[in-house]
C-alpha cells in the first residue's frame, strides 16, 4: 500500500507539475461549453435540449487530450522500466495511473459541471444526475484511455493514433451519460441509462488494467 501511495502522489504532482492534466483539460471544457451559445444562439429552448450531450462531448474531449502522455514519459526515460521490476504488480500500475488521470482531469469536470449546466439552461431537476453520471461514467474514460496509451506505446506522434482507437471505445459511455441527463431532463427515468453506464465502468475497472498490463509487456519485451 505504501509504494501505491507513493506511485499515485507522484503521477498526481506530475500531472500538475506538466500543466497537462487538471490545467489544460479543465480549460477545454470550460470553453468549449462557452463557446457552443455563440455558434448555436442564445436561446434556452435549444441551449437546454442540446446541454446534455455537449456537456458529456466536452468531458469526453477533454479526458483524452492527456492520455498521450499517461505512459510515454515514463517510458521515454526509463522510469517505466524500472516501475515494472518494482514489487508492485504492473496490473496496479496501470489502474494507479488511470486513477491519477481521472483525479486530475475528469474530478475538476465533476466539479466545474453544474456551473456549466447552468450556463447551458439545463435544468435544475438534471443537475444531480449529471454530476452522478460524471461521477460514474468518466472512470471508464480513463481506464479505457489507459488501455489505448498502453496500444500506442513508443509509437512517435502516437497522440492521433490513440485517439481513432479510443473515440470508438468511448461511444456507449456518451450514449448512456447523455441518456442519463438527457431523462432527467425531460421528466423521464434517468436510472437505467446510468445503471449501464456504472456496469461500463465496472467492467473497464475490472478488465481493462489486465489487458493493459499484457499489452505493456508484449510493448517492452
Amino acid at each position: 500500500m505504501t509504494g501505491a501511495r507513493a506511485l499515485l502522489g507522484r503521477e498526481l504532482r506530475l500531472a500538475i507539475r506538466s500543466g497537462g492534466g487538471a490545467g489544460l483539460g479543465l480549460a477545454f471544457f470550460l470553453i468549449l461549453v462557452l463557446l457552443v451559445p455563440f455558434g448555436v444562439g442564445p436561446s434556452g429552448t435549444v441551449l437546454s435540449a442540446i446541454a446534455p450531450g455537449m456537456l458529456w462531448i466536452g468531458a469526453l474531449l477533454a479526458c483524452l487530450l492527456s492520455l498521450d502522455r499517461l505512459f510515454q514519459a515514463d517510458f521515454e526515460d526509463g522510469t517505466l522500466d524500472i516501475l515494472m521490476m518494482s514489487r508492485l504488480p504492473l496490473e496496479a500500475l496501470v489502474a494507479i495511473k488511470a486513477i491519477a488521470h481521472w483525479l486530475t482531469t475528469g474530478l475538476p469536470l465533476l466539479i466545474a459541471a453544474p456551473v456549466l449546466g447552468a450556463t447551458l439552461h439545463l435544468p435544475d431537476a438534471a443537475q444531480p444526475w449529471l454530476v452522478a453520471s460524471l461521477a460514474l461514467g468518466t472512470p471508464a474514460l480513463s481506464f479505457i484511455g489507459a488501455m489505448g496509451a498502453a496500444l500506442t506505446l513508443g509509437i512517435r506522434r502516437g497522440g492521433l493514433l490513440l485517439s481513432l482507437l479510443v473515440l470508438p471505445l468511448y461511444v456507449p459511455t456518451l450514449i448512456f451519460g447523455a441518456a442519463t441527463v438527457s431523462a432527467a431532463a425531460t421528466g423521464g427515468d434517468p436510472l437505467a441509462a446510468l445503471t449501464f453506464l456504472t456496469a461500463i465502468t465496472l467492467a473497464s475497472i475490472a478488465i481493462l488494467p489486465f489487458a493493459a498490463a499484457a499489452t505493456l509487456r508484449l510493448q517492452l519485451s
